[in-house]
């Protein structure tokens, strides 16, 4: 697969009109957008993804239900429903998306990464058995539905249970408000 090339945006979210590969995003620290999509389901369950076993950063661990750079003159939802299709096989329209916000993730890894996002973060109703979804190989491991009060529960231990990717215990915060709003 080829590299793909990303939209640099400024410390405030602004787009610069340049663009980099992946790689030079990360290695050089530039900001650019990803869109983050959590399906949940009409009985209160949330669908986490596990990150593939050979991903770089936080490999195993559960998170976001799609999640992915969103290409260089994309738009943030044609790149939400672009990356649906391929990291779980599902077929959405824009205006099943509903967005809760742009989120900031600025981090540095051990590795040499060096993460300056801003999450366009979206939820939508999984109105599709688990079992019709195709998780994508070398992306996500593998797919479960969990409960809202699970959910919590494994947010609340982050820190010791090695579930979630605990420095986006808020975040994960602010999205498990924002579904408990929508299935009240």
């Amino acid at each position: 697969m080829n590299e793909e090339y990303i939209d640099i945006v400024t410390k405030t979210g602004e787009p610069t009109g340049s663009t980099a590969l992946k790689s030079v995003i990360h290695a050089k620290g530039h900001y650019h957008n990803t869109a983050h999509i959590w399906f949940y389901t009409s009985k209160g369950e949330i669908l986490l993804a596990q990150r593939a076993a050979s991903k770089l950063i936080y490999p195993l661990l559960w998170d976001v239900s799609v999640a992915g750079h969103v290409d260089a003159g994309e738009t943030i939802e044609v790149g939400a429903i672009r990356e649906i299709k391929e990291e779980i096989g599902l077929e959405v329209k824009i205006d099943d998306l509903e967005k809760i916000g742009v989120f900031e993730c600025f981090q540095s890894y051990p590795n040499g990464i060096i993460d300056n996002e801003f999450h366009h973060t979206y939820i939508i109703a999984l109105k599709v058995s688990i079992e019709a979804l195709t998780p994508q190989f070398g992306e996500v491991e593998a797919l479960k539905l969990v409960s809202l009060n699970k959910f919590k529960s494994l947010l609340d231990n982050s820190k010791n249970n090695g579930h979630f990717v605990a420095s986006n215990y808020d975040y994960y915060a602010k999205v498990a408000q924002a579904i408990l709003g929508k299935i009240k």
